[in-house]
């Protein structure tokens, strides 16, 4: 599905908020490489990127052209801040009001309610589309994200214990979450 462009102001700021375009994999892969590296709480170590800007430019078009997927796009005065999205669950009808999201900024980008107000454009795109269960999981240890996640009505149903384990050999839980309408 699409997001058509929409602007805001924050914190001074203009914000673009909109789906991506196929010329944009080059940089979306660029940034998944340096944010993977600027923090421990991502889905792996930058190092560990290993698809091509071809992959995501087919990430891409898959997001933009499904009815239960979305890939939205935070631009902040111009530059490029990071992203979010959800797609629904495969598999079952008893699984079809699910959606899972994620969301990663630039570190520069964080701590101003820019993640709040994608979030929130987020949700409200997949309450749009039909779905009653969103899904997400945290990294123990990003108190920042549980609150904001906390603050849109996430409640913690699960934990998976030493979910991730670091190069330093320290280890990190996975928290489970979901918000139902």
């Amino acid at each position: 599905m699409l997001l058509a462009e929409q602007r805001y102001t924050l914190d001074d700021r203009e914000i673009i908020l909109r789906s991506a375009r196929l010329d944009e994999a080059q940089m979306l892969y660029d940034y998944l490489k340096t944010v993977t590296g600027e923090t421990r709480f991502l889905m792996c170590e930058a190092d560990e990127v290993n698809y091509t800007p071809l992959q995501e430019e087919e990430f891409i078009k898959s997001h933009n052209e499904a009815e239960d997927a979305l890939l939205i796009l935070a631009f902040v005065d111009g530059e490029y801040a990071g992203n979010c999205s959800f797609e629904g669950r495969d598999g079952s009808r008893r699984e079809s009001h699910r959606a899972g999201i994620g969301i990663a900024l630039f570190q520069k980008y964080t701590g101003f309610g820019l993640g709040r107000m994608m979030l929130n454009v987020l949700l409200r795109e997949i309450k749009k589309s039909g779905f009653s269960q969103v899904e997400l999981t945290v990294v123990d240890g990003n108190e920042r994200a549980c609150r904001l996640y906390k603050s849109l009505g996430f409640k913690e149903c699960g934990r998976i214990p030493n979910a991730n384990r670091y190069d330093d050999g320290t280890y990190a839980d996975d928290i489970l979450m979901v918000l139902q309408w």
